[in-house]
């Protein structure tokens, strides 16, 4: 059963809500705020908070909080609007190592709390009371600061910067990193609006993912107050905040870039076909729905390609290739807009509902944009990912199921992401894009601005999308979801859409026959990864350095493609590359390169740990706390 406290725009009172919550308005003047349904059946609840929000729930936050450089702190309060039963006595927050000074109602009158027991990985529950002498408190006020290691945080010092003259502060909130510095309810299934008042030292800006409310407020003590506000209910952990010296430029009338100085023309002409990637995307599936769409391009430590931030989505600056031959990124953190940020996944086991369908989405864009042959070239390797995850795991993994029941780890990206395309994609195949592009649009439509589970698409697969059940058992819509492995109606890619390339890799496997340099300067981007990825794993010296000379792989400027050059070279213990590799790993935090980098280095015995160790013992104080983790475990690390 869902809990049917409804999407609306009114005010927040008891006519608005089941007779499971007690619904309050803490002020007149946020009567006109959205407020998103909570999922109770059993495959909604988010065993990753502490929060009880059946009982007492967070429907907005409003942050007022200053940046410490000098002591890489984060210090406020955090004022919680609170919904909840008429017999709740307390509400249960999220907290990864805040320091929480006091806690008050919204008229300033102190409210008992209780810090927990820390949970390893999920940090510990701040339980506060909602009793004072006039009733339930409405409001919920946190006076705290975030722990300097707050590791959704990444602080970094001047030099860790293009510029190399000011620091820099960045967030990465997802999955549940966003509660080591917002104490609110961190579980993606409880939406919430929320404002936000920031100040920092000049000359720095600062950017989030809300809308900036005019210019930012000179405070006449070397600081600025910069504001936010983000209307529309979000996940908590869309709520990030970037901070340093960064410039802007317009691409169109509602989208435009932020990066640092030295990197805006290069980042500004990479991303210039956004404004028509938006188009493209409403074309498909509805009208973009959070005003504009901007990005910032931050320093290389960022451990994602990209984040989808509503608003102001972060990106790598390693996607900056000179050719946009990489932009498909863009695509994918835009088509978020939809899918994963319009409507999300209410629990991280079904982070395909996020991941699965941005890729399809990504895809089509990207046919819209670029051309038919680029999508499907990009299929085609999503495809081979698919299959070389399923040969190293096993097809009857639980793991390689799009849903993931609680306690079952996934198999990795290339099922959360790749096997949930697939799926649209079989799914388009069989019923025509005209007739499933309706129901991806009224799918969004329905669910705009709620959470939503794999059994819920399922049903609306089987009402919306098949035209009887027939036809849903035709279509194998439990199979793909539910049952681990590739279903057999799976939609192949084009065959021939690497055919050159592929005759190619059999030339040179068969007979160490190196393509031209000006066909590989004739290749797109995925041909040359196709290519890449194909090269034998076992090289010599000699041929290393052959297919160096006649590609020019070291010198790249495209990192998909230096990484795997660099991969390949490091597996087999190419020396020259070593210097290189070191260099790499020493700017770039992308955990997507950083992780298997070491991973080979730690394969290769003596030789490889040994360079890893040392890199790592350099390169590991700039790294996130995301890419920090991975990268610790690989090693073996202990500080």
């Amino acid at each position: 059963m869902r809990f049917a406290l409804p999407l609306l725009l009114a005010t927040v009172s008891t006519a608005a809500c089941t007779p499971t919550l007690e619904a309050q308005a803490p002020a007149a003047a946020q009567a006109e705020r959205l407020v998103a349904p909570i999922l109770t059946t059993p495959d909604a609840v988010d065993s990753a908070t502490f929060a009880r929000p059946q009982v007492a729930r967070v429907t907005h936050v409003d942050l007022d909080l200053a940046l410490d450089f000098e002591r890489k702190r984060v210090a406020g309060t955090a004022t919680l609007d609170v919904l909840a039963r008429a017999d709740a006595g307390e509400i249960v927050l999220d907290s990864n190592g805040l320091v929480i000074d006091r806690v008050t109602d919204g008229q300033g009158r102190a409210l008992a709390f209780e810090v927990g027991d820390r949970v390893e990985g999920k940090g510990e529950p701040v339980t506060v009371s909602l009793r004072t002498d006039e009733g339930q408190a409405r409001q919920v006020v946190i006076h705290y600061a975030a722990n300097p290691q707050a590791n959704a945080l990444q602080w970094l010092a001047p030099e860790q910067t293009a510029g190399g003259e000011h620091p820099f502060l960045f967030s990465q909130g997802q999955a549940i990193l966003n509660r080591s510095w917002i104490p609110t309810q961190d579980s993606p299934g409880i939406r919430q609006t929320w404002r936000a008042r920031i100040t920092a030292p000049e000359p720095l800006d600062v950017v989030m993912s809300g809308v900036a409310q005019g210019e930012p407020e000179a405070l006449g003590n070397g600081r600025r107050a910069f504001t936010f506000v983000m209307d529309k209910p979000v996940p908590p952990y869309l709520i990030a905040i970037a901070a340093g010296d960064i410039d802007f430029r317009a691409i169109g009338p509602r989208t435009g870039v932020w990066a640092e100085p030295e990197v805006l023309d290069r980042a500004h002409h990479e991303v210039a076909d956004t404004e028509d990637m938006v188009e493209a995307a409403e074309e498909l599936y509805g009208p973009y729905r959070w005003g504009r769409y901007d990005m910032i391009v931050l320093p290389p430590a960022f451990p994602y390609g990209g984040m989808e931030n509503p608003v102001m989505t972060f990106l790598t600056p390693t996607f900056i290739a000179g050719d946009r031959s990489l932009t498909g990124l863009v695509a994918h953190e835009l088509a978020h807009s939809w899918s994963g940020n319009l409507v999300t996944n209410a629990v991280w086991g079904d982070g395909w509902l996020n991941e699965g369908v941005t890729s399809y989405f990504e895809n089509r864009i990207v046919e819209a944009i670029y051309g038919e042959k680029r999508a499907r070239q990009e299929v085609a390797l999503d495809y081979m990912a698919i299959l070389d995850t399923l040969e190293e795991v096993g097809r009857d993994a639980p793991g390689t199921a799009l849903h993931h029941p609680e306690g079952t780890d996934s198999a990795g990206s290339a099922i959360v992401y790749n096997k949930g395309a697939a799926f649209l994609r079989t799914l388009e195949r069989e019923v025509g894009r005209e007739r499933f592009d309706a129901w991806l649009r009224q799918w969004f439509d329905n669910h705009a601005f709620q959470p939503a589970t794999s059994n819920m698409i399922y049903e609306d697969m089987r009402t919306n999308l098949a035209r009887n059940a027939a036809e849903a058992e035709r279509l194998m819509l439990r199979e793909w979801i539910f049952e681990p492995g590739l279903p057999a109606n799976v939609a192949k890619p084009d065959p021939a859409a690497f055919a050159a390339v592929d005759a190619a890799s059999a030339a040179y496997a068969g007979q160490a026959t190196i393509p031209a340099a000006a066909t590989w300067r004739g290749w797109t981007s995925a041909e040359r990864q196709r290519f890449l990825r194909q090269v034998p794993r076992e090289r010599t010296a000699q041929q290393l350095a052959a297919l160096d000379r006649q590609l020019g792989l070291a010198a790249t400027g495209n990192n998909e493609e230096l990484f795997l050059w660099l991969d390949l070279a490091l597996a087999n213990r190419y020396a020259p590359a070593v210097p290189q590799a070191e260099s790499f790993l020493a700017e770039v935090g992308r955990a997507k390169f950083v992780r298997p980098l070491f991973v080979t280095l730690m394969g290769e015995g003596d030789w490889g740990q040994a360079i890893a160790r040392r890199i790592y013992a350099e390169t590991r104080p700039g790294y996130h706390a995301v890419t920090r983790g991975s990268v610790d475990r690989v090693l073996g690390w202990e500080e």
